[in-house]
């Protein structure tokens, strides 16, 4: 499940959160390769955020996906992420920065299995 964490200090009232999240979860989905009811999209605006020293407009980003990345991918949905953030938010394409995990199932399934463990006992 590949899952695209983004945070921007650009304040989102009166954006149009929906189209965000929507194209970004069919772009992650067309680029990764994998079906699009398995991408996750989280976007949070107004976080404190400094980059190059001043507080103008920028986003972070962590996508974590089970396999599916490489150079190649990761150079394109780069691109394409920082072409939606700079035309939705106008966050300039280098304003953005993108941070990579390719994590193994197994690794993921543990972590679920440890939230589910935790959430039994309450």
């Amino acid at each position: 499940m590949p899952c695209l964490n983004l945070s921007t200090n650009v304040n989102l009232d009166g954006i149009d959160t929906s189209s965000i999240l929507s194209e970004a979860s069919s772009t992650v989905a067309k680029i990764i390769g994998k079906p699009e009811n398995y991408v996750m999209i989280v976007l949070k605006g107004s976080v404190p955020m400094a980059f190059g020293g001043t507080e103008d407009p920028a986003a972070y980003g962590e996508l974590v996906s089970i396999g599916g990345l490489n150079a190649d991918v990761n150079k394109k949905l780069s691109a394409a992420v920082s072409a939606i953030l700079e035309t939705k938010l106008s966050v300039p394409k280098s304003r953005f920065f993108l941070k990579f995990y390719d994590t193994k199932a197994h690794q993921s399934q543990e972590y679920a299995q440890c939230l589910h463990a935790l959430h039994q006992h309450y």
